[in-house]
C-alpha cells in the first residue's frame, strides 16, 4: 500500500511538471504540454518511445510524447494506457542542425497544406469521412493560417476491425510552428465520439500553440 501511495505521489507530480528545455541544433526549445497532459521522456521506455515514433512523422525527431494524466498512470502501474486523447511534438530533422529560414518554413507549410487536400468546410464531418476510404485522413478545417503557425483540423475513418462494426472516427490537429528559428510540429490526437471532442481538440491545440510561442518569446 505504502508503495503504490509514494508511485500515485510521484506520477502526480511528474505530470504537474514545469517547463523544460530541449536542445534542437545550437538552439533550447521550451516544452510543456497543455493542462491534464505529461510528457513521458522521463520514464525512458522504449514502448512509449516506440509508439510515438510510429505516429510522428517519418522525417521528424520525436522532442515530447504526452498522454494524459489518467494514462500515464495506468502505464505506470503497469495498466495499458486508454491513448484516448494524447499529443506528440517534434521537429523536422532536416532542419534540426542548421534552423530553418522564413522561406523554408513558407515551403513547409505549403506542403503540409497540400498534401492534407481542401478542408471539408462546414460539412457534415462523419459524412465527409464517410465518403472517403477508411484509413485515410483528410483535412477538415484550417485553424490557423500566419507567417510563423499553420494548424489544420483532421479527420480518418478507422477500418471496423469485425465486419459488422460500426465505423469509428479519429480527429486529430497538425501544426507547423516557427519558434526561434527552428520548425516545430505539434500534433493532438482525440477519438471523435461527439461535436464536444471538435471543440476541444481546438481550444487545446490553439492554447498549446500560443503557450509555446509565449514560452519561446514568440
Amino acid at each position: 500500500m505504502r508503495l503504490a501511495v509514494l508511485l500515485f505521489v510521484f506520477v502526480s507530480s511528474t505530470a504537474n511538471a514545469a517547463p523544460f528545455a530541449i536542445q534542437v541544433g545550437d538552439t533550447r526549445i521550451g516544452l510543456d504540454a497543455p493542462a491534464g497532459f505529461a510528457d513521458t521522456t522521463f520514464t525512458g521506455s522504449p514502448r512509449l518511445q516506440n509508439a510515438a515514433e510510429a505516429v510522428a512523422p517519418p522525417s521528424n525527431r520525436v522532442l515530447l510524447f504526452a498522454l494524459t494524466d489518467a494514462d500515464l498512470r495506468r502505464f505506470s502501474q503497469g495498466d495499458a494506457p486508454e491513448l484516448k486523447r494524447f499529443m506528440i511534438a517534434s521537429t523536422p530533422k532536416e532542419f534540426e542542425r542548421e534552423g530553418i529560414t522564413a522561406g523554408a518554413f513558407g515551403r513547409l507549410t505549403a506542403d503540409m497544406l497540400r498534401d492534407a487536400g481542401t478542408p471539408a468546410g462546414d460539412a457534415n464531418y462523419l459524412a465527409f469521412l464517410d465518403n472517403h476510404p477508411a484509413g485515410s485522413t483528410r483535412a477538415l478545417a484550417e485553424l490557423a493560417r500566419r507567417p510563423d503557425v499553420v494548424s489544420l483540423l483532421m479527420g480518418t475513418r478507422l477500418p471496423p476491425l469485425k465486419r459488422d462494426d460500426k465505423s469509428q472516427y479519429l480527429l486529430s490537429t497538425t501544426s507547423l510552428l516557427l519558434v526561434r528559428g527552428r520548425a516545430l510540429h505539434l500534433a493532438v490526437y482525440v477519438g471523435y465520439e461527439s461535436p464536444a471532442d471538435v471543440e476541444w481538440i481546438r481550444t487545446v491545440t490553439a492554447r498549446w500553440i500560443e503557450d509555446l510561442k509565449r514560452l519561446n518569446g514568440r
